[in-house]
């Protein structure tokens, strides 16, 4: 799907980015451009990828800047919007700021888009666009749905836009694994706001899987969603404090401080709401919710209606047996 063709990644130099840039060299595109702001990362990206310097070009750029992503977007095929502001605490004391860049940047994309012809838009939302109580979460909300309606708004022209909906990706910069591994390296203890928090989590892995295999399905306005498990945030801090242990040899005792919920956060995230239940469609590994703007029936190999009972975000956590089989396999704690 990928070989010669010329790839956008806004946002690229971030752990998403990073990953999925990795992967799609593999499949010998014409080029990647990565759009970002932050020209430092850029520079260590660039090192790490040097072997690959033919394929890839850096793009100092905000997209909150429409006339830089015109020009950024100039004779691209395929587009991933991973630049957002993703932190609850930072969007919650900087809303505005967080819609300049999730909302007003993602509308950008979109008219840039579809005034330079590209084939496919792909942007990363998130299971806080379920029923939102902060900002963070409503900005994913919105969008979701300025990318579904530009499916209307595209006019005559052969453009798919679609979504995938992420849980919490482990490992990735600014999550809670590398601030524990952090805490544990400076003060020897960590903290964490509720040991009864759950939330949905997948690896960099599968998150790079289900944004491939999505923008391979996409006919238009759908959102993808994978199906993750629940981790109990007690069980993940139990589990990253064992393996930092055993693989550095630690002897100090490591204690886990509860600081309580912050502003903004819910006690349990959801994948989906009752209506999306309604029309959702599955595969093997994912849900498929098609577009409620798009009039149009689209039909995708070897999916079926959904079964939504899987879906209770009242289901139990998995084990920490599992859990720690994804962080060694992810290297997540080295």
């Amino acid at each position: 799907m990928y070989k010669g063709k010329k790839i956008l990644i806004t946002g690229g130099t971030g752990t998403i980015g990073y990953h999925l840039t990795r992967r799609l060299l593999q499949e010998d595109p014409a080029v990647i451009r990565i759009f970002s702001r932050d020209e430092y990362k850029q520079f260590q990206m660039s090192l790490d990828f040097r072997e690959h310097a033919h394929k890839l070009r850096f793009l100092i750029g905000d997209v909150r800047d429409r006339e830089r992503l015109n020009r950024a977007l100039e004779d691209i095929d395929y587009v991933f919007h991973l630049a957002a502001m993703k932190h609850v605490q930072a969007c919650e004391y900087n809303p505005f700021e967080a819609v300049q860049t999730n909302v007003v940047g993602t509308q950008n994309v979109i008219q840039a888009a579809i005034a330079t012809g590209v084939k496919k838009v792909l942007f990363t939302s998130s299971d806080k666009a379920i029923a939102p109580t902060n900002t963070y979460g409503a900005t994913k909300l919105t969008g979701e749905r300025l990318i579904a309606a530009a499916e209307l708004q595209k006019g005559p022209r052969d453009i798919v836009f679609h979504a995938v909906r992420f849980g919490n990706v482990m490992g990735s910069r600014g999550s809670v694994i590398p601030l524990f591994k952090d805490q544990i390296r400076s003060r020897w203890s960590i903290t964490i706001t509720d040991p009864e928090m759950k939330r949905y989590m997948m690896t960099p892995s599968q998150a790079i899987n289900l944004m491939l295999k999505a923008n391979e399905l996409a006919r238009g306005g759908e959102v993808f969603v994978l199906k993750m498990p629940i981790v109990r945030l007690g069980d993940l801090a139990e589990v990253v404090i064992e393996e930092m242990v055993r693989e550095y040899g630690i002897r100090e005792r490591i204690d886990i401080e509860v600081i309580g919920v912050r502003p903004g956060e819910k006690m349990q995230e959801e994948l989906m709401t009752n209506e999306e239940m309604k029309i959702a469609l599955e595969t093997d590994d994912m849900y498929i919710l098609p577009s409620v703007f798009v009039d149009k029936c689209h039909h995708y190999p070897g999916v079926v209606a959904a079964d939504t009972t899987a879906v209770d975000p009242d289901q139990p956590p998995i084990d920490k047996e599992l859990l720690r089989r994804w962080i060694r396999e992810e290297q997540l704690v080295k």
